[in-house]
């Protein structure tokens, strides 16, 4: 733990040794040279793969570091000003994360330290034997830190270590978050993985197009439905949610699951196809959802700011903000969960007995406000914030030592990394895996579905039929709905002939595009 004092400091350039510098800059340069060729390869690793989703998250994460560059820059720039920007000494007494009496016993322990390390060096700058001589009868620290502000009886709104630890923050949050966000998309992706044996079984029982409509399912004797469905009435309405809560600990989605809400899909989606890919599909719309969490939106800088607000002491505010990613992972494990538990309710309540497979029916009214998108945002917002109080402890502990007052109580410490790992175990193995396949039980499939080539060809005929509509048509509004449906029309034909070698031939229904 540095005391930032300017005694200990040492000299500036114009008397620091040549050698000095030029090895600094060299390791300075060296190693950022080697981060920057690091995500060079790593990228075009991830293009050689065709992994395009995924090197859209690489660059997210250059982005992320250009990001803290610039905020470096800015506070290395505006550092002289900041300091110099003098307020009331009672303004500063308010709203602390430690109370005074610690700031004072912190104070004159460090008071004792940096007197001597001020006379222990052999060359002092005359500017500074000037100042101590002038200002023996005070405390040498207080005239450092003081000085522009001492002249009007003021103190520094921040001072330079302050600044600096500030700094160091904003890049050990941004780190830890793109970490953890990696971890969790890396452990969630091997559990979603192990399912590919569940996709190919089904392929190997499905000979040429199967007739679906061969047999007479009794829904209530459906496994699926017996496993899921619980009944009628409030109080069957309650035991599902409970029965949801407790579910996403343990066997949170099952092969009778998978199989159930695959054949939703296709029948919803692409009926045309029954050996459509479902598990390639969902990987690959996972990894296209991946990139919007890796990096942090300007929304979560707010929330920053609001947390360091909030960090007062007595407060224990820390401690009480770790519940809310943990409360929100819970609540959305539960209502994902409960989806599943919705599909099969709606089929034993409008059914007794169906020609054919029992099949769900995707639509977007079983998420919260009709949006499943909803639920990417709020895992995005819960992997940030148990970042952050990871980030917050360890930033702590190298920064001030684990028995520093900011730190706060034992009981308080250990509760919160019990809960961080928590999340971060259970959004991996459970949530992830539950978002990847629930979140496709939407009114509308996604544009992973079609592969890269496709939507490229796609985006390029609908906006030739577009411009041809318009010179056509001189209402605007009618050629563009002509493009539209047209490019409906030709979805089925452009995606046969791209996707003929993999077999993944679909006919996507028009409700189904988007």
């Amino acid at each position: 733990m540095g005391g930032g004092g300017g005694g200990e400091e040492g000299n500036n350039l114009e008397f620091t040794p040549t050698w000095v510098v030029a090895v600094v800059c060299s390791v300075i340069v060296a190693a950022s040279f080697a981060a920057e060729r690091f995500l060079h390869y790593g990228g075009t690793f991830l293009k050689k793969k065709n992994q395009k989703p995924l090197y859209e998250a690489l660059l997210k994460i250059k982005e992320e570091l250009m990001l803290l560059g610039f905020i470096s820059l800015l506070l290395t720039v505006t550092q002289n000003g900041i300091i110099k920007i003098c307020v009331p000494e009672g303004w500063t007494h308010h709203m602390l994360p430690c109370s005074l009496k610690d700031k004072k016993e912190k104070e004159s322990a460090k008071l004792t330290e940096h007197f001597q390390t001020f006379f222990s060096f052999s060359h002092i700058p005359a500017t500074v034997r000037h100042l101590l001589a002038d200002n023996e009868d005070h405390q040498p620290t207080a005239a450092e830190k003081l000085g522009h502000c001492a002249k009007k009886g003021k103190v520094p709104l921040l001072s330079v270590e302050a600044l600096h630890h500030l700094h160091i923050f904003i890049f050990v949050l941004a780190i830890v978050h793109v970490t953890f966000c990696v971890l969790t998309v890396v452990f969630g992706g091997l559990k979603i993985r192990q399912w590919k044996h569940w996709e190919n079984s089904i392929g190997d029982q499905i000979n040429g197009t199967p007739d679906l409509e061969s047999t007479v399912t009794h829904v209530r004797e459906h496994a699926f439905i017996q496993n899921r469905f619980t009944g009628f009435g409030k109080e069957s309405t309650v035991l599902g949610w409970v029965k949801s809560f407790f579910k996403q600990f343990y066997g949170s989605v099952t092969k009778l699951d998978y199989v159930t809400l695959r054949l939703g899909f296709i029948m919803t989606h692409c009926r045309g196809n029954p050996k459509f890919n479902f598990h390639k599909y969902m990987i690959r719309a996972l990894e296209d959802d991946f990139k919007k969490v890796v990096g942090i939106s300007w929304y979560l800088w707010i929330f920053v700011v609001i947390f360091l607000l909030l960090n007062i002491n007595g407060w224990h505010t820390y401690f009480w903000i770790s519940f809310v990613p943990l409360i929100l992972l819970l609540a959305v494990g539960t209502k994902l969960e409960h989806v599943i538990i919705q599909l099969a309710h709606e089929v034993a309540e409008k059914h007794t007995a169906i020609e054919g497979e029992l099949v769900v029916q995707p639509r977007d009214d079983h998420f919260w406000f009709h949006r499943p998108h909803i639920v990417l945002f709020l895992i995005h917002f819960i992997l940030f914030q148990n970042a952050f109080e990871i980030a917050f402890f360890f930033w702590i502990l190298f920064t001030y030592g684990f028995d520093s007052c900011i730190m706060g109580r034992v009981r308080y410490i250990i509760p919160r990394l019990v809960i961080g790992v928590f999340i971060q175990v259970l959004c991996s193995y459970s949530t992830l895996p539950l978002y990847a396949i629930v979140t496709q039980m939407g009114t509308h499939f996604k544009k992973a579905i079609f592969d890269e080539q496709v939507q490229a060809r796609l985006v390029g005929w609908a906006q030739k039929a577009k411009k041809k509509g318009l010179r056509g048509d001189s209402n605007a509004q009618s050629a563009q709905g002509s493009a539209q449906v047209g490019a409906g029309i030709q979805l089925g034909a452009v995606f046969r002939r791209a996707s003929a070698p993999e077999e993944n031939v679909i006919v996507p229904t028009n409700e189904g595009h988007q």
